[in-house]
């Protein structure tokens, strides 16, 4: 199933929710009562939690706020945003140091703060976390791994001072997709400058990628917020300058695409996930997007080669 996936409804650990094709599969067990630290879904920096199981309890005031939320396929068929049934809660180390690595645990619960203890497969994995600097310059996709009774989790580290935006899509079983927008804190000074690029022609090892935007009727256009386009990453091989003939399927689609508006914080309400169209040209991967309102916006578009995962970054700009 290919579907534009934009900004939803948030629940008390800013869940956004959305649906998308899956196969079951059921785990059981218990999540350990340490004394951990967990940093809450907010942009304050990370405090040591001296409750016995690591919870501490969002309170974010955009908490339970109605975003719009459009569940569109390649005919932007539309449908309406489910209700949330979840909240996440970030379990990590009291302190977070740059480069260095670090135990993450993302605990999966109810809205009376039970566990979820089923899950089930989408787009090949059971969590896909996307984790972001603040300022838009870092970026990862992570899968972690499930270890029972709704608890997730991974080995992963930050590269730089400052602050970082998680968000999680799992899927409980017989349930519609969940997104928890988690914060935490590395420890330090950010000596680095933020670096906007509007360049759509860019080189990421042995491929170049143009990112080409167009209206629904196949023209080129500039973007204004509300109003659908097709984004396309044409990527040529820089040793042929032809379409490469090694792309392979990444996470069961042609390509994915995380699209954040630049804010501050960063929230759901500016979060879209896009999935690759179908029958397109070799060499072009194709999304349609709606941005929900002006601004700068940092895609991260992922394809595969030869079995190498490529991301190619870009900026746009949305105008009114």
């Amino acid at each position: 199933m290919h579907k534009l996936i934009t900004s939803l409804a948030l629940t008390s650990t800013l869940v956004i929710t959305q649906a998308c094709s899956s196969l079951s599969v059921s785990d059981n067990a218990g999540i350990e009562a340490t004394e951990q630290h967990q940093s809450k879904a907010t942009n304050s920096p990370a405090k040591e939690n001296k409750e016995t199981n690591g919870s501490l309890k969002d309170t974010h005031p955009e908490a339970h706020q109605n975003n719009h939320g459009n569940h569109q396929d390649d005919q932007g068929t539309h449908s309406k945003t489910p209700t949330p049934i979840t909240e996440a809660k970030l379990i990590s180390s009291a302190k977070i140091n740059p480069n260095t690595n670090v135990n993450l645990a993302i605990a999966i619960q109810d809205l009376e703060g039970k566990a979820i203890k089923n899950f089930e497969v989408f787009q090949e994995k059971l969590m896909h976390l996307i984790v972001v600097s603040d300022d838009l310059q870092f970026f990862q996709h992570l899968h972690p791994e499930y270890k029972d009774n709704g608890r997730f989790e991974i080995v992963t580290n930050f590269p730089q001072a400052g602050g970082y935006t998680l968000f999680s899509d799992y899927k409980p079983s017989k349930a519609q997709e969940q997104i928890s927008v988690l914060k935490t804190q590395v420890t330090g000074l950010n000596a680095t400058t933020s670096i906007i690029d509007f360049n759509n022609s860019k080189t990421f090892g042995k491929t170049k990628i143009d990112l080409n935007t167009s209206s629904v009727n196949g023209e080129l256009t500039k973007i204004n917020a509300g109003e659908e386009v097709t984004l396309t990453f044409d990527l040529q091989d820089t040793v042929t300058n032809q379409a490469p003939t090694d792309l392979q399927p990444y996470l069961g689609e042609k390509g994915h695409l995380v699209i954040l508006r630049q804010s501050n914080p960063l929230t759901a309400a500016s979060y879209i996930h896009a999935h690759a169209l179908e029958n397109t040209p070799m060499g072009k991967i194709s999304f349609k997007a709606k941005f929900p309102q002006s601004g700068k916006y940092k895609l991260w578009g992922q394809f595969k080669r030869d079995g190498e995962v490529i991301t190619g970054d870009f900026w746009l700009n949305v105008s009114n």
